[in-house]
């Protein structure tokens, strides 16, 4: 195949756009990207009219774009590609697949959930490479994955398998946006457990600013703009309620872990998302859950480690749709 794939990532916060080799030597390499931030409270054409403008800037310069991968939020009508992002209510069955295709005639186009492209990627290019069984988990504002087994995606009858932030780690829990109670979302994900940490107590920032040499340059964070990252910042120096929230997450984790990797027969869990830059603060307890709750042989092997592929990861996982459909497209 010679040309460029153009690869697609559409999230709540921002649209990011590539073009990505597909040669030999330089396939799935990130040859140029574009962004930009997605407009708040957008309607569908203005949704659109943000994507096919950053497309027009990044192919500023001549290309032969010899296929279309697509990620976005979820849910969607799969493989058709009607899309109906939670967090972006502008878009509702919104036919971004056939819009796609209509402006790329002849090439293939082909749209999955954000947080699949995202296990794709680890498994084709990152942390998860040459292992022929693993989930791949994004822990974020949401919680998602993507289940590769056999060395193939597997994307059950609607294009959700692998959907682990909806296993129930916490029965009677707190109430998850998909409306069930306990599901690993609602615990792990880093506004809800910046909203449990904040109900007792947790004041944010303020143990960074008290640690040694940081002096007053750390500036004052406001309790509503509390993150999941700032309550790793906190847990890093020591504060005792982000610790909490840290090791509660962890535990919520390894519980889904456990179980898909005593269902799945995994080899491997990659974990990535803004909460993963915890470190060992998140990775510790989620390991000693997962040890507590995978006796059995074949499940004391799996091994979980940090994602390792960045920001590109999103649009990399997309391009695989077109690059690797033989492992990542249903034939």
């Amino acid at each position: 195949m010679s040309g460029s794939v153009l690869a697609v990532d559409i999230g709540g916060t921002k649209f990011a756009v590539a073009l990505v080799g597909s040669e030999a030597g330089g396939e799935g390499e990130v040859l140029r990207a574009r962004r930009t931030a997605t407009p708040p409270g957008g309607d569908a054409q203005t949704l659109w009219r943000t994507l096919d403008s950053l497309i027009d800037a990044l192919l500023t310069e001549p290309a032969e774009v010899v296929g279309v991968g697509v990620g976005c939020g979820g849910p969607m009508n799969w493989p058709e590609g009607e899309v109906s992002p939670i967090n972006m209510p502008g878009w509702r069955d919104f036919p971004l697949r056939a819009r796609l295709a209509e402006r790329f005639p002849g090439v293939p186009v082909r749209v999955h959930n954000d947080a699949v492209c995202l296990a794709v990627a680890e498994h084709w290019r990152g942390a998860g490479r040459g292992s022929a069984n693993m989930l791949g988990m994004v822990v974020s504002t949401g919680v998602g994955g993507g289940l590769v087994l056999d060395g193939r995606l597997i994307n059950g009858g609607s294009g959700n398998a692998g959907h682990v932030g909806h296993v129930v780690v916490e029965p009677g829990g707190p109430v998850c946006g998909c409306g069930a109670r306990g599901c690993l979302e609602a615990v792990a994900r880093g506004p809800a457990l910046a909203a449990w940490a904040l109900g007792r107590g947790w004041q944010p920032g303020a143990a960074v600013r008290e640690a040694p040499g940081q002096g007053e340059a750390v500036p004052y964070v406001e309790a509503a703009t509390a993150s999941g990252r700032q309550l790793a910042l906190d847990a890093a120096a020591g504060d005792r309620l982000a610790l909490a929230a840290m090791e509660r997450a962890g535990r919520a984790l390894g519980l889904a872990v456990a179980a898909a990797v005593n269902l799945c027969d995994l080899d491997l869990v990659t974990v990535g998302g803004g909460l993963s830059q915890a470190g060992r603060l998140l990775f510790d307890p989620l390991e000693a859950a997962l040890g507590e709750h995978t006796r059995m042989g074949f499940a004391r092997r799996a091994r979980v480690v940090p994602a390792a592929l960045g920001q590109d990861a999103g649009l990399v996982g997309a391009a695989a749709l077109i690059l690797a459909a033989s492992h990542y497209w249903p034939r």
